[in-house]
């Protein structure tokens, strides 16, 4: 009976769950607080109220949890969210995480850690929980503020180090130390596999959506899209890595696709339902008594990451040339430690690197750091201007003085004749560096995954290892002849401005070319050698795949580069369409304005909103509130400066400007709700002909006179008239005795509509 204790366990989950999430949202708490300590009241460890004690079962939970909230939190970091946010952020996260690792390595010793369980220490500290700060900067209203958008992108960014992290720290358990050449060979495997996954995604991905959403209903697409999260979800950790990065890759691949919008509100129920299952999967594995053992040890590693992750933050900032003020708010908003966290410390003490206490520590962490996090959000502004106010006047001269630098090395970047012209070709080798990498790397498992779908040894002798290794030798043909010609351009480039204003040197021209080329080639010789399978060919294939690669040089040169140039087109198309502005990084409208003291809000309109179904002009929202509403997106549609007849229904994201008072009272205004009326839902509607009574006073008025669905609810849709049918009839289309009214409604409208044919003008039923 393991299928219903599972069932049990998951209900159990879900209830308390949703309870303990209520009581949170009543006190104005994090419900991820509340999910852990909820988790840890109902675990194995705390009799009598153990409502789950299985481990087995829970650990399930937990990595079915973990799957969906990887997902959800790759929806939210698509590619071209990485690109709006810019190298600057890129660096600013980066910095964040060094300054974090170094100074919590410090730390390690003060709480008995050394060796591999201080990196370990280090790493559950270089990450934020994107989760817990989104929710703070949703509540607090500064998710469109300068300081909250750059707090938002240094936490996106920082799911991308913890992935980073996550590989390492494997490395680290697998091969049992973190040497130079063992951190080079996870990053270049990491790489190649994340490129080769997002190359391949992005191909089939959007196809396979754009398919389903022609044909297929939304349940079948929501079918394959967990299909397909689960899938790849397997595929990472089989490669070496973990269920989450699968998880969070597909979903930054969906969201790159038109259907983004449709999938995430599809799978918006799921999210929610799984990442509490995850968190409170995480609470019932910690042991309340450990807990509350080691609450000094608690409270001292808080302290420890509070500090660092604001002084880092700080710094990371301050690097790229953001003032003081806004760069120490940034540094205080990323405080929160959540989900990333639990899945490293989880890993160390499976590895026995790691005491077992510490994961008990590490969800007491999350906890402290939520619960600080709404005030130091709240207050950053107030800390960091009397923060600014107490600098060295030394200190303010030395940052305007790097402000200056960086700002005559951006204008010298952009002066770079050579850095414009082999900027674009360096990325594209790299990018295909990693493509043909992660390819012949795990060509082999790629190989017995699909060896049942080729045909058998009976074709002929060793027909499925030659027909997968020569269709692979020329997919990998296409980025090779890619790279050769990127660095041949370069190549011609270099020489071009080496020999430039130089005379003598101008006749060495072509020697120079064709000595950049020959270190090409030997470079991209001693590449391949070291990642070609020859182990995994066989004796024989790797002079076929030889014989191929030549063959279809020689005989499909022209073929290649053009069905490469169709893919890279179709890249490019994923990567550069619009991305959604609404998405969490829009660029900061208000940045340039500070002093004016406005705020931009977001409302989600509610199922059972009281303005829902109404127009701007009849909310008067203006009026009352004194906010304006500039955008609202339905659907994944943004209609930016919707008119006043623009109507609002439920799900609406609304996007009001105001001073923080009157956003605040907007926000509460569109997600009011005090009728108790339950909406109709579509299969209550009926189609019923009505017949128009002898004598019925609305006989001889036309239909815009009578105006029925203003009336009594109801739509008409045809009239039957002694057999001559009027199908959608006009407002100037008069009812007469005896005629057969086709309407749509509720059963009660259409009751309503019969009683009203008979009454008296300007009676209407009730």
């Amino acid at each position: 009976m393991q299928g219903t204790d599972f069932i049990q366990d998951l209900a159990v989950v879900m209830l308390v769950a949703g309870l303990v999430g209520w009581v949170c949202h009543r006190l104005g708490l994090s419900v991820i607080v509340g999910f852990l300590a909820a988790g840890m009241m109902i675990g194995p460890f705390t009799p009598p109220f153990s409502l789950v004690t299985d481990s087995g079962r829970i650990e399930t939970l937990a990595q079915v949890g973990l799957v969906f909230l990887m997902f959800s939190i790759g929806m939210k970091l698509s590619l071209r969210k990485l690109r709006r946010l810019g190298w600057p952020l890129v660096i600013a996260t980066f910095v964040t995480a060094l300054v974090v690792y170094n100074l919590s390595r410090l730390a390690a010793p003060v709480f008995g850690l050394t060796g591999v369980s201080a990196i370990f220490f280090a790493a559950i500290l270089i990450v934020s929980s994107s989760a817990i700060i989104s929710k703070v900067l949703q509540d607090g209203g500064l998710n469109h503020e300068k300081a909250g958008q750059m707090a938002m992108g240094v936490t996106v960014l920082e799911d991308v180090v913890a992935v980073i992290s996550l590989a390492l720290l494997n490395s680290v358990v697998l091969i049992g130390g973190l040497g130079e050449s063992h951190v080079g060979e996870t990053l270049g495997g990491l790489g190649a596999f994340v490129v080769l996954a997002v190359v391949v995604g992005l191909l089939a991905v959007p196809w396979l959506l754009r398919r389903l959403a022609d044909s297929a209903s939304e349940e079948l697409q929501t079918l394959v899209v967990a299909g397909l999260m689960l899938g790849l979800a397997l595929t990472a950790q089989r490669a070496g890595y973990s269920l989450a990065m699968g998880a969070f890759i597909l979903g930054s691949i969906v969201a790159e696709t038109p259907q983004r919008g449709q999938v995430e509100r599809v799978f918006e129920g799921m999210r929610d339902v799984f990442s509490a299952v995850f968190f409170v999967s995480i609470g019932m594995q910690i042991d309340v008594r450990l807990l509350c053992e080691a609450w000094l040890l608690v409270i001292g590693v808080s302290v420890v990451a509070l500090a660092a992750r604001t002084v880092g933050g700080t710094c990371g900032m301050l690097v790229t040339g953001v003032k003081l003020r806004e760069a120490m708010r940034v540094g205080l908003i990323i405080t929160p430690i959540g989900e990333f966290s639990f899945i490293i410390v989880q890993l160390g003490v499976a590895a026995g690197v790691v005491p077992e206490r510490f994961q008990a520590v590490a969800v007491g962490l999350s906890l402290v750091t939520a619960l600080v996090a709404p005030p130091l959000a709240k207050y950053s502004g107030a800390i960091s201007d009397w923060v600014a106010g107490k600098q060295p006047a030394w200190f303010e001269d030395w940052l305007g003085a790097y402000d200056g630098f960086l700002e005559r090395l951006r204008v010298h970047q952009q002066k770079s004749v050579l850095w414009q012209l082999s900027r674009k070709r360096i990325i594209q080798i790299t990018m295909e560096v990693l493509l043909v990498t992660g390819l012949l790397l795990f060509s082999e498992p790629m190989f017995s995954v699909v060896r049942y779908l080729l045909p058998g040894e009976t074709l002929f002798p060793g027909a499925p290892q030659l027909i997968f290794w020569g269709t692979l030798t020329v997919i990998v043909l296409l980025p090779l002849i890619a790279i050769w010609r990127n660095a041949a351009a370069l190549a011609l480039i270099y020489a071009e401005m080496s020999s430039m204003g130089n005379p003598r040197l101008a006749r060495l021209r072509p020697y120079l070319e064709a000595g950049f080329k020959v270190v090409a080639a030997v470079l991209m010789f001693i590449w391949l050698s070291a990642i070609v399978p020859i182990g995994g060919m066989g004796s024989w294939m790797p002079l076929v795949a030889l014989v191929i690669a030549v063959g279809a040089i020689f005989l499909l040169r022209r073929k290649l580069i053009y069905w490469h140039s169709l893919l890279e087109v179709e890249l490019q198309e994923r990567l550069v369409s619009a991305g959604r502005p609404m998405d969490g990084t829009t660029p900061p409208i208000l940045a340039a304005h500070s002093e004016w003291q406005l705020t931009l809000t977001e409302s989600l309109v509610p199922d059972l909103a009281d303005v829902r179904g109404r127009t701007l002009g009849e909310l008067g929202l203006r009026a009352r509130t004194g906010c304006m509403v500039v955008r609202v997106e339905r659907q994944g549609v943004v209609v930016e400066t919707p008119p006043a007849d623009f109507a609002l229904f439920p799900r609406d994201r609304v996007l009001l400007l105001g001073t923080p008072e009157q956003a605040a009272a907007g926000k509460a205004f569109v997600g009011q709700v005090t009728t108790n009326a339950e909406p109709a839902e579509i299969d209550d509607v009926t189609m019923e002909a009505v017949e128009v009574p002898v004598g019925s006073p609305r006989a001889g008025c036309t239909l815009a006179e009578l105006a029925p669905a203003k009336a009594v609810g109801v739509q008409v849709a045809g009239i039957n008239r002694g057999g001559a049918r009027i199908l959608n009839p006009g407002g100037d289309v008069k009812l007469f005795p005896g005629d057969e009214v086709l309407v749509l409604g509720t059963a009660d409208q259409v009751r309503a509509f019969e009683t009203w044919l008979a009454e008296p003008a300007g009676e209407t039923s009730a």
